[in-house]
């Protein structure tokens, strides 16, 4: 969940979104709706949705920032924080009446239209005045003194004429506006002692800790309404009409309207104010959001009136620092926040979310303090690492958190905090202030986790006992701090980097250094693909390099980056390196080219970027940004040029994804057309010296020597029977415009008399092997033969031989096409199975006549000649296919 320019509606059944809006240009300040139209406002500019989703009228007219609105039938009215009033005609969207108050005697803080009071508004101000006023006579009809405090909010009671004013000073007063009569003068505090409960305005005057209390202002009330039949539309367990009201701190008090006192108090309903609230109509429902991210819904219906959480979606309260893909389904991404939490996001739907919770020293004494006082609360986590591996067996999650010692599992599936925290055994009794871990790995079988300190010191433990099982050298791995650690897919190597410039392999049972390697600059961070086995590294000169971890050698250096690289991540294949700097730029580099390949810049520096395991999505989190935001590979479903972008290239600023689908994006990035763009179609020979093979299938050529076993597993064990009746389908005469067989065309006896007209008939591909006798241009009868069938090649090279109607001639210029074939080197495979049926058809003339079996001589050594060079370069290609699997680099 995150703040977005835009608007979407949620099912409050399964608290789904059911539409989203297309999107404003800057973020939405103030909403509200009516039964046809959602308005929103950002700055000082007033849009009107439709169907929750374009925008059909647009407001202007103010000078200053919107921050009321209220629907008022055909209009609307809006005030900005200049105090000036207007009232819009929805329809026409021209100004139906303006009214500029004093900000020193009226500054409007509140608006709301009285139930079944025609034409009439009613307006709070900072000075604590309330005023009624007439908009269709454009008249003040009466000035309510107030109560000495600033009103923040106004709401309609259950009852006619009844109003609800919260005040900055705690206070929350039913007043009767008909008779200018205060019903009701409650005092809404907190106090950690349960015994406590609200008191009368006379009281709060009397105690200093009641008044001490005042500063926890009322910013937000909800009543539960009647409908015209004067039943409750909504109710709680006992039927009583509720007022509910919210507090900068996110408790919420619920009030009983009729015996008038405080129900009950739910205590940290959200970890920051209440934003909003709203009691649904027909159902004991409590719908909640505050500035912790979160929206919530209660239920009452347990004794006493308290709420219990129904449903809710939650996001970070704070930016979030690090996201990585859970799993290899790629449909989950964890992520870490400044808040202290750790949740889990679906890029499926959002009922799949899940919160693992916050870190906390020990669970049940922050249970027992509570939110607002909880001391145990770990600080936010920095780097973490997970497996799926043995996930449903013990903890598969290891973090780190920022500027502590002490390292903590978490269970995916409990979602919640895991059994064991992971610390060096000096330190199990005192806990030092200037160290603290700094980086963390887990294997893939999800049995060891590696921790490193700010010290250098790195240690593995098991996850599923959390026992230490050893530390990689004498003392210290690295004399500067650990600036990350990796373990490859076969727990055979640790690789560890220091920031003293030492990059550090080391066996992972044995504990033994193997090798070490220097680096040009200290390196910020690294990221290893356990697959194919290259390192990524970021140094602190904003430069990349990628190592080879089998022969230790860096094989790729990138540099194009002017900030601090904050993450890094490789696609499934190994193939790309994607990288985030703190100079708003997300580059990605071909590795096989060693090319930057892509590069746009963004509003907000991405601090964390993770590539989704299927290679569809690429997430993203941003600087000061609650979001994590997904970019699809565009790669997968449309032509997308990947060669390298040159050294002058300017890269243009992408928008943040958005909920809201887009239109007219063009996916090239500019209306030009681009060269590079162009799709490839490729020769039908590449080079002369190659050998080349048709486009033709497998079945036009493959069968043609086994045409006459086929033909007799094909034959019919029957002959074909003559219906006795007449044939459901009329019938036709062939050709390529169907028509029907007139009844006078039809004969049921066929003539024994043989057209030997037909017989000798010469068939086009026996005339174009005529031709190119003389001509000595083959490509005409090669095509018409690609052309054909097995059957019908079979039949055209029958008839080539002097008994079925052919000549010596013509068999031998088909002779001359195939050895054309084989010196040009392409269609070989066409040209093996034309000749080997050739030969097995005529083998009895061939051997008798002397020009044919001189043109076979000349077609056996080409192809002894083309064979031998072949054989040649696939002996080749497999000896160096056989030394790279067996020799030890």
């Amino acid at each position: 969940m995150r703040h977005s320019p835009s608007v979407g509606s949620a099912q409050v059944k399964k608290l789904g979104i059911v539409a989203v809006s297309n999107t404003l240009p800057q973020d939405i300040t103030c909403l509200a709706a009516d039964r046809m139209l959602i308005f929103a406002s950002y700055d000082n500019i007033l849009h009107a949705f439709a169907r929750n989703k374009e925008v059909v009228h647009t407001y202007e007219g103010h000078k200053a920032r919107i921050h009321l609105l209220q629907p008022f039938g055909d209009h609307v009215i809006s005030v900005d924080v200049d105090n000036v009033l207007i009232v819009w005609n929805i329809q026409s969207e021209e100004e139906y009446l303006q009214i500029d108050f004093d900000k020193a005697t009226f500054a409007v803080s509140a608006l709301l239209h009285p139930s079944t009071y025609l034409n009439k508004i009613l307006l709070g101000s900072e000075q604590g005045t309330l005023q009624l006023w007439n908009i269709r006579s454009n008249k003040l009809l009466y000035s309510f003194p107030g109560w000495g405090s600033a009103v923040t909010t106004l709401e309609q009671a259950p009852a006619v004429d009844v109003v609800a004013v919260g005040l900055v000073s705690g206070h929350i007063i039913v007043h009767n506006i008909k008779f200018d009569e205060t019903l009701m003068n409650v005092f809404y505090y907190f106090n950690v002692d349960p015994s406590c409960r609200a008191e009368s305005e006379s009281r709060a005057e009397s105690n200093p800790y009641l008044n001490r209390l005042a500063n926890l202002n009322v910013i937000e009330i909800t009543l539960l309404r009647k409908n015209a039949t004067g039943e409750n539309c909504g109710k709680t367990s006992d039927g009583h009409p509720i007022m509910a009201a919210g507090s900068p701190v996110g408790h919420i008090a619920l009030w009983d309207l009729e015996e008038k006192k405080l129900m009950c108090q739910m205590q940290d309903a959200h970890s920051t104010a209440i934003a909003g609230m709203s009691f649904v109509p027909g159902e004991p429902l409590l719908i909640t959001n505050g500035a912790d991210n979160a929206l919530r819904v209660w239920i009452f219906d347990g004794p006493g009136g308290t709420g219990r959480v129904l449903r809710s979606r939650k996001g970070h309260s704070a930016p979030p620092t690090k996201i990585r893909y859970h799993g290899q389904n790629g449909e989950q991404i964890l992520s870490a926040g400044q808040d202290g939490t750790l949740q889990s996001f679906s890029t499926v739907h959002e009922k799949f979310n899940k919160s693992l919770g916050r870190g906390s020293i020990n669970k049940k004494k922050s249970k027992k303090k509570g939110l607002k006082l909880d001391t145990m609360a770990l600080p936010p986590i920095t780097a973490f690492a997970s497996e799926v591996a043995h996930q449903s067996d013990w903890d598969g999650i290891i973090a780190c958190h920022q500027g502590y010692i002490t390292c903590t599992t978490w269970n995916y599936q409990k979602t919640s905090m895991g059994a064991h925290k992971l610390r060096p055994e000096e330190f199990s009794k005192h806990k030092p202030i200037d160290i603290y871990a700094t980086a963390v790995d887990i294997t893939s079988c999800g049995n060891f986790a590696v921790i490193g300190m700010s010290t250098g010191q790195v240690d593995v433990y098991n996850m599923q006992s959390g026992i230490h099982r050893g530390r990689y050298g004498k003392e210290k791995a690295h004399e500067g701090a650990i600036r990350g650690v990796a373990v490859d897919g076969l727990n055979q190597l640790v690789i560890t980097a220091g920031s003293e410039g030492l990059i550090k392999f080391w066996k992972f049972k044995m504990k033994d250094l193997v090798y070490s390697t220097e680096l040009s600059s200290p390196p910020s961070g690294i990221l290893l693909h356990r697959d194919s086995g290259i390192l990524g590294i970021a140094f602190d000169d904003f430069t990349i390099s990628v190592l080879d971890i089998e022969t230790r050698k860096i094989v790729r250096t990138f540099s194009g980056h002017h900030g601090r690289i904050n993450d890094m991540t490789f696609s499934p294949d190994g193939r790309w390196l994607i990288t985030s700097s703190m100079d708003c730029s997300i580059k990605t580099w071909d590795l096989p080219s060693g090319c930057l390949i892509d590069c746009f810049l963004v509003d907000s520096a991405a601090v964390s970027l993770t590539m989704s395991p299927t290679g569809d999505f690429l997430a993203s989190a941003h600087v000061d940004d609650l979001g994590i935001y997904l970019w699809s590979n565009r790669s997968l479903y449309s032509l997308v040029s990947l060669r390298h972008l040159p050294a002058d290239y300017e890269p243009s600023l992408v928008t943040l994804p958005s909920t809201c689908p887009m239109q007219d994006v063009d996916v090239s990035g500019d209306g030009e057309p681009c060269d590079e763009m162009i799709e490839y179609v490729s020769p039908e020979q590449l080079g002369e010296q190659l050998v080349t093979l048709s486009l033709l299938p497998e079945s036009r050529w493959k069968n043609l020597l086994n045409l006459d076993i086929i033909k007799k597993k094909n034959k019919p064990r029957e002959p074909p029977k003559v219906p006795k009746s007449a044939p459901f389908f009329i019938p036709t005469v062939p050709g390529l415009i169907p028509r029907y067989v007139p009844p006078e065309e039809e004969n049921d006896t066929q003539s024994k008399v043989v057209n030997l007209g037909v017989l000798a008939q010469k068939s086009d591909f026996y005339i174009h092997l005529e031709e190119a006798l003389s001509t000595n241009k083959y490509k005409a009868p090669l095509d018409l033969l690609k052309s054909l069938g097995p059957s019908n090649i079979e039949i055209e090279l029958r008839g080539l031989a002097p008994e079925g109607g052919g000549s010596t001639e013509v068999m031998l210029s088909f002779l001359r096409m195939i050895g054309m074939m084989l010196n040009k080197k392409y269609n070989f495979e066409l040209a093996q199975a034309y000749l080997a049926l050739f030969l097995k058809l005529h083998l009895k003339i061939l051997s008798s006549e002397p020009k044919l079996l001189e043109e076979l001589s000349k077609l056996s050594m080409q192809l002894e000649e083309t064979w031998i060079h072949l054989q040649s370069l696939f002996n080749q290609s497999l000896c160096v296919l056989t030394y790279m699997k067996s020799a030890l680099l």
